[in-house]
């Protein structure tokens, strides 16, 4: 006699929360401006401002962009604004640093506007194992935002969760 496989963790209250569902698509560009500057070192303003208006800006149509230097050079803070600018209208969001600081300051933008309502008084699982590039500053995000609202919170698979949380 076959008995039907019931899925327990589907009829449970539990929520799982995935934050690889909330990855935006769009190609991450990181923008080295060395070759922009006189031996790689030296901000040359006149220099500078021909290169940024000779470049071409549209290419980072919806992208997201890290904006660094490699060098050891100094570069003033208005020569980063102008490429800013320069690339507002076409990148979704320009930050300045590393490719994954830019992944945090997305998620970072992420979880502020999550509602997380859905998850009040209930089990929580943030699921672990993303495919895609989800920064380990957005699980502590996400814990510090839902911590106040669930009554617990478990990381990882239904099957092989970690708990972290239970309400007292």
């Amino acid at each position: 006699m076959a008995e039907d496989i019931i899925n327990r963790v589907a009829n449970s209250k539990l929520k799982v929360l995935d934050l690889e569902d909330y990855y935006p698509s769009g190609s991450r560009i990181l923008l080295d401006i060395k070759d922009w500057l006189a031996e790689g070192l030296v901000l040359r303003e006149l220099d500078f401002r021909a290169h940024v208006a000779s470049h071409n800006w549209e290419q980072y149509q919806n992208t997201y962009v890290a904006l660094t230097c490699s060098t050891d050079a100094i570069v003033p803070a208005w020569a980063y604004m102008l490429i800013t600018l320069e690339l507002e209208p076409y990148a979704e969001k320009v930050n300045l640093g590393t490719l994954n600081e830019l992944e945090t300051s997305i998620y970072q933008d992420i979880i502020n506007d999550l509602d997380v309502s859905e998850f009040k008084d209930a089990p929580v699982i943030i699921k672990g194992c993303a495919k895609k590039p989800v920064p380990e500053s957005a699980y502590v995000m996400i814990s510090n935002k839902i911590r106040p609202i669930a009554r617990s919170i478990m990381f990882g698979e239904a099957c092989s969760s970690v708990p972290l949380y239970k309400r007292k």
